[in-house]
C-alpha cells in the first residue's frame, strides 16, 4: 500500500481554553522534516500526562473523513484547513478499516509502526466549537491513530507513506477502537484476551485491558 501524503504538520502549545494550553493547532512543514523517536521535529504537546511519548509520536487522521464530517457539521471552516484534527500526517487513501495495529510504514527514510488508536477528548469539540463530536467519533470509529518511530529519518515533500510490514491483521484499528469504546460493539472475554496479547499494541492500552479483565 502506498498512500499520498499532502503534508506533515507541527505545532507548539498555545492558549486554547482559558489557562489551558494545546498544540492541536498545527501548520504544514515548509520543506523536509526530521522524524525523531519523540515525533516530528518542531512538534510539541502541552499536556504530557495524556499526550506525547514514544507510543504517540506521530498522529494520522484520515483526510478522507473530512467529507463525512461536512455531512455531520455542515460547511465548517476548519474542514477547509490542512489539519483540523491536530494530525501530523495529512494523507488520503487510508483509514482505520484497512490498517491494523502493528502495521509498519516507511515515511521518507523513517520507519513507523501503528501503536494505538487515538482516544478522542474534549479538545476536539472545543477546537470546532461543537458538542457531540466525541460521541460521533466513538460510534463511527473514525478515530485516527498514532505511530511509534522505529527508525528515525527524513521526510521530503512528495514522499509517500508506504506499508512495508503487516502487524496484527486480525485487529484493524477500527475494530480495536470499537471493541474498547463503542458500547454497541463491546469486547467479549475472548476478545479482551486477544487484545491484551497484541505485542505491538502500546503497553498502556494492554494494561487497561488487563485491568478490565479482572473479576
Amino acid at each position: 500500500m502506498k498512500v499520498e501524503v499532502h503534508s506533515l504538520c507541527v505545532g507548539q502549545p498555545r492558549p486554547f481554553n482559558g489557562a489551558e494550553l494545546s498544540a492541536i493547532g498545527k501548520l504544514p512543514v515548509d520543506g523536509p522534516a526530521n522524524i525523531r523517536s519523540f515525533g516530528i521535529e518542531g512538534d510539541m504537546v502541552a499536556d504530557t500526562r495524556a499526550h506525547g511519548g514514544p507510543d504517540m509520536a506521530v498522529h494520522l487522521y484520515p483526510r478522507d473523513h473530512y467529507g463525512w464530517w461536512r455531512g455531520q457539521l455542515g460547511p465548517h471552516p476548519l474542514l477547509d484547513s490542512a489539519n483540523a484534527f491536530g494530525e501530523n500526517i495529512v494523507a488520503s487513501g487510508i483509514d482505520e478499516t484497512i490498517v491494523a495495529i502493528g502495521d509498519r510504514f516507511r515515511l521518507g527514510t523513517a520507519l513507523l509502526e501503528i501503536s494505538q488508536p487515538r482516544q478522542p477528548c474534549w479538545k476536539i469539540e472545543h477546537q470546532f466549537g461543537t458538542k457531540g463530536m466525541v460521541a460521533k467519533i466513538i460510534t463511527s470509529h473514525r478515530c485516527g491513530w498514532y505511530f511509534r518511530v522505529l527508525e528515525e529519518g527524513i521526510w521530503q515533500p512528495g514522499d509517500v507513506l508506504e506499508q512495508v510490514d503487516t502487524g496484527h491483521s486480525e485487529w484493524p484499528v477500527a475494530r480495536l477502537f470499537a471493541k474498547l469504546y463503542d458500547k454497541a460493539h463491546k469486547a467479549n472475554p475472548q476478545e479482551l484476551r486477544e487484545i491484551a496479547a497484541l505485542d505491538r499494541l502500546c503497553e498502556l492500552w494492554r494494561s487497561k485491558v488487563r485491568t478490565a479483565m479482572q473479576p
